[in-house]
């Protein structure tokens, strides 16, 4: 048996001519999971019964079960889904002011070791497969219609839970066909996804040769010294092949990149570092997102102080760069940035 939501629309039109039925049949089959949501292939009901028949015989696509959720006093929402093997992952529904917006994992796990984030101290499991990574999405909506929410009011998409999404750099990129599907997919807009690294220079090029999506930078800081002590990547990839790529990244005329600067005190909030971020950052057209760092049991890590925050933004406007401080939402319930643990209650998880 396989998993459905692992096929693009084209290959699930190539499989059903292979199997005798005429391919405009996949359009109906994506109407029913990604718009309807439907939970079987009986209610399917507009294909007939020998065709879900053959498929159900094929296929599956419950491939999440819930088996925690909790909900933030911002009203943030953190699921933790069990997978088909055991592992646990988590994804994070965060309420804008006329919209949702998800962070979804990539992976159980995540090898890059980053010293502020806390899905560092579970290690690296696997890689999510594409149907896994859009079945977050369609477990979020499913929920959303269940509470009569426009599952559609979930329109903007951010790879940035648990793993490093160009370290499954096929399964993604499988991933956002299905979820920019805008005939008979999930109708997600390209200006609407962020796909975040921490700096996997070659995945960051390829990235922008297949697709349109927004990218994300995770760096934090401004020499290679402090970067590589808190994002051993950096020692693969320094900085200076870091921002090199993010110069030849291929993006429309109007995007920029987005540096996620995640401030932790006495590490890299100085004022001497932000006006060294505006000369890395100069040559680019980029934004920076300032995030205060969110503490997580274990870690030695000091959030930064409320004027210094102030301080560092600044710093950035004053020298006329596109930048702000981003609230994190779910911090009680560990589903802020670098909180994602995917953590079960018996202890499972980990």
């Amino acid at each position: 048996m396989e998993n459905l939501l692992n096929y693009t629309r084209e290959e699930l039109s190539l499989w059903l001519e292979k199997n005798g039925v005429r391919p405009f049949r996949a359009g109906q089959v994506f109407k029913w999971l990604y718009l309807k949501l439907a939970t079987d292939f009986e209610q399917m009901t507009d294909l007939g019964k020998d065709l879900r028949e053959l498929l159900s015989g094929h296929f599956y696509f419950d491939c999440l079960t819930l088996a925690d959720r909790q909900v933030s006093a911002d009203t943030t929402t953190k699921y933790l889904f069990c997978l088909a093997d055991g592992a646990y992952i988590e994804s994070v529904l965060i309420p804008e002011k006329d919209h949702f917006t998800l962070c979804v994992s990539s992976q159980v796990g995540c090898a890059m070791n980053c010293r502020f984030c806390l899905t560092a101290t579970c290690g690296f499991v696997r890689n999510l497969s594409a149907g896994e990574i859009i079945a977050q999405i369609r477990a979020a909506r499913y929920f959303l219609a269940q509470k009569g929410i426009d599952p559609l009011k979930l329109s903007n998409i951010v790879f940035m839970g648990m793993g490093e999404p160009l370290a499954n750099y096929d399964n993604v990129i499988q991933a956002l066909q299905v979820i920019m599907d805008t005939d008979f997919g999930m109708k997600f807009s390209a200006r609407k996804i962020t796909v975040s690294t921490c700096g996997l220079v070659p995945g960051i090029l390829d990235l922008g040769e297949a697709s349109s999506v927004n990218l994300a930078i995770s760096l934090n800081a401004t020499d290679d010294r402090t970067r590589s002590w808190l994002m051993p990547v950096n020692n693969t990839y320094p900085l200076e092949q870091l921002l090199d790529a993010c110069q030849n990244f291929a993006m429309k005329p109007r995007n920029k990149i987005t540096f996620e600067y995640i401030l932790i005190k006495g590490v890299n909030d100085s004022p001497g570092h932000a006006r060294h971020l505006v000369r890395l950052l100069a040559p680019i057209r980029a934004k920076v997102n300032l995030i205060a760092f969110n503490p997580h049991p274990g870690s030695d890590l000091k959030q930064p102080d409320p004027n210094a925050v102030k301080a560092f933004l600044q710093i950035l406007l004053d020298r006329h760069m596109t930048a702000i401080v981003r609230k994190s939402k779910g911090a009680d319930i560990l589903a802020a940035c670098g909180q994602l643990r995917a953590r079960h209650k018996d202890g499972k998880g980990d």
